[in-house]
């Protein structure tokens, strides 16, 4: 069991080196299934983990020029507040609760970056400079009440955020991220630390094996194009959703005809709008 958490944790490492994000969408499961931790616990512990791996993979992205630094530091101070608070509500919400909603919020961030075209860019938009202060005074807060109350670092939504609504190139947003995610993970972990403990050897070890990650995923955005890294941030996350929701939803749901029922309405619905843009496009 311990190999496969050190194996995870180097896949956390990567995920946040290469994506900006998706590190604490990993940690939480893997110290719930893995490592046998109850919610409260995992989730404390990896916003330890994903803090310190959000720092160290972001020095391969800063020494690339892939890091806004003022646009990453006013939306980490925005949403700090809420990263705290969020932390420290957690202790009044059901583990169980807080897993579903976790995974639900993932699915609807990985929906929207799979929908985001590149026609923007393809039309000559330039990419803005930093993301506007209005939308950081309002996505902030709200970004660092789900880093706090879930465990998430927050890179799911600070990603989407600064490509969808900053128009900042992919491989530039993920870097920026990292700064965000550190801020926030941080922030949230001082929240948790009231109610929940810490396995200290346990966090170390995933941390350092996550940074060693984290390193070889920072060198391998720099030579991924931006679209192909994008699509698979969306999916991963996708993939990653739908097991944490499967998983908490329980047999008895999953039984339930209406679950299938609607499952099966969003695929027809997915697979026909993109048959649409498909058509739209080539007409």
């Amino acid at each position: 069991m311990t190999a496969l958490v050190v194996a995870a944790s180097l896949l956390v490492g990567v995920s946040l080196g290469a994506l900006g994000g998706g590190g604490s969408i990993l940690t939480v499961p893997i110290l719930v299934h893995l490592a046998g931790q109850d919610v409260k616990e995992a989730i404390a512990t990896s916003l330890f983990v994903v803090g310190v791996t959000s720092l160290a993979a972001m020095v391969p992205h800063l020494r690339a020029r892939r890091v806004r630094l003022r646009t990453g530091l006013l939306f980490g101070v925005f949403s700090m507040a809420g990263a705290y608070g969020g932390g420290r509500l957690a202790a009044y919400v059901p583990g169980t609760v807080l897993l579903v909603a976790f995974a639900l919020m993932m699915l609807a961030t990985a929906v929207a970056m799979l929908r985001t075209s590149r026609r923007g860019q393809e039309r000559g938009r330039p990419a803005r400079g930093d993301l506007p202060l209005g939308h950081i005074a309002v996505e902030g807060p709200v970004v660092g009440a789900v880093t706090g109350l879930v465990g998430s670092g927050g890179g799911f939504l600070v990603v989407p955020a600064l490509v969808v609504l900053g128009g900042l190139p992919m491989g530039i947003a993920v870097g920026t991220s990292l700064l965000v995610i550190a801020m926030n993970s941080f922030a949230g972990l001082a929240g948790h630390l009231s109610g929940a403990a810490i396995d200290w050897p346990l966090a170390l070890t995933m941390t350092v094996t996550a940074v060693a990650g984290s390193l070889a995923g920072g060198r391998l955005a720099g030579h991924v194009p931006q679209d192909v890294l994008r699509r698979t941030f969306g999916w991963f996350v996708v993939v990653v959703g739908v097991f944490v929701l499967a998983r908490e939803l329980g047999p008895a749901v999953r039984t339930l005809p209406v679950t299938w029922a609607a499952l099966g309405v969003v695929l027809t619905a997915a697979v026909a709008a993109r048959l649409r843009r498909r058509s739209s496009r080539a007409a």
